[in-house]
């Protein structure tokens, strides 16, 4: 599926959504780390046009003082190192409708900025963007009402690990530091989002 036809899936869901009477529509799209969350997401709002905008999650990554003081720092990026309670809360004021500031993950200062953007209320479509949008554990299962429509990306193991090895040498890690992340730290998120996620509406197939 391309991301013009993913838009067009999602267009077509939320004008039925529209026709209805209900509010905005929010898709989640979810995937392991490195499966390009941010690139497909970004590729299907520009699709939708000035009505869509993109919802990252990762804005509510903990900050590293935050990680560090609950001995989580060598972990950044498990589902135990983000704010969801936080998240949550962000989506039910999102689902209402309105102006509601966002909060952006800066991956080169490796920090969440607060109301770093605006979604308005002409934004009648978002799409949600995440590792653990559909993780079946608690309390990540909370945020199940809140999504009008899934999509999940599925890419293989190994090519994972190349595009993972690409990002953190982008992000100034040697070889061998890169090597041991993606070990110790990406590789078990990964395997904890394709081994423990809920079956999406859209599955997209990469790699």
């Amino acid at each position: 599926m391309t991301p013009s036809e993913l838009a067009d899936d999602i267009r077509a869901r939320a004008e039925k959504r529209r026709q209805s009477g209900q509010g905005r529509f929010i898709t989640a799209l979810a995937g392991p780390p490195g499966a390009g969350k941010s690139t497909l997401a970004e590729a299907v709002v520009a699709a939708l046009g000035p009505i869509a905008r993109v919802v990252p999650m990762d804005g509510f990554h903990y900050d590293d003082a935050v990680l560090d003081a609950r001995g989580l720092r060598a972990r950044k990026g498990a589902p135990e190192t983000f704010d969801v309670a936080g998240f949550l809360t962000l989506m039910r004021r999102l689902q209402r409708g309105g102006d509601v500031a966002i909060p952006v993950f800066d991956r080169a200062l490796e920090l969440s900025r607060a109301a770093a953007d605006i979604i308005t209320d002409d934004h009648r479509i978002l799409v949600v963007e995440g590792n653990y949008l559909l993780l079946d554990e608690a309390p990540w299962t909370g945020l199940a009402p809140f999504f009008d429509m899934t999509g999940y990306i599925d890419v293989p193991e190994a090519e994972l690990d190349r595009r993972l090895l690409k990002r953190w040498a982008r992000f100034g890690k040697t070889p061998e530091a890169a090597r041991a992340w993606i070990d110790g730290n990406d590789m078990p998120n990964i395997r904890r989002v394709t081994r423990g996620s809920l079956v999406a509406d859209v599955v997209v197939r990469q790699g």
